[in-house]
């Protein structure tokens, strides 16, 4: 089976392949069926800004499809920076000013609870079915490691000691936010 995942994050898709790799799916990116458009995310949960890109491809190209947006929350920041994560320190993916915009955000602040969430639209037979995975942790004091992309030097999961950036992708794969979601998805195509 053929599914286009809806972003133009190639670290997302890097990640999606790689954790449905086993499913045989074949995932197709938004290059590979000549989407270009930027999709406007202004969606105030991660549910409506999951739908806003799986209809928009659905709307240009009228193939099923599914999109992810994911997301941390930071409990003593009222789950912030939440579904504005990619854009908190202004610019768009510039995870750099983001993860120091957090930890200056943090200072002082004792509780450092976060959790990361994903929330997946699949659009199929014209109707959306949604899927959730979620990964409780802490925010670090300080950036750690080299791997991963957006807030994974500060994000250290429950049980483990290490942030996402420092673990080998594999581990970080079995255990994240987006694994579960794409697990549930996974379930429901069977």
């Amino acid at each position: 089976m053929n599914l286009v995942f809806a972003s133009n994050n190639a670290h997302k898709l890097e990640e999606v392949k790689a954790i449905l790799a086993p499913s045989h799916l074949e995932i197709k990116s938004l290059n590979d069926i000549a989407f270009y458009e930027d999709i406007e995310e202004t969606g105030l949960t991660f549910h409506e800004n999951a739908a806003i890109k799986v209809n928009a491809i659905y709307k240009a190209k009228g193939i099923d499809c599914f999109a992810d947006d994911s997301g941390l929350e930071v409990e003593a920041l009222n789950n912030q920076p939440g579904v504005f994560s990619a854009r908190y320190a202004g610019e768009h993916g510039n995870h750099e000013a983001n993860n120091q915009k957090l930890l200056k955000e943090l200072e002082g602040k004792t509780n450092r609870k976060a959790c990361f969430k994903t929330v997946i639209a699949l659009l199929m037979d014209g109707k959306i079915h949604y899927f959730e995975g979620r990964v409780d942790g802490v925010i670090a004091n300080k950036m750690s490691g080299s791997k991963g992309f957006g807030y994974d030097p500060l994000f250290i999961p429950d049980g483990y000691v290490k942030t996402f950036a420092d673990m080998s992708s594999e581990i970080k794969n079995s255990i994240s936010h987006r694994k579960r979601a794409l697990e549930a998805m996974l379930e429901f195509l069977k």
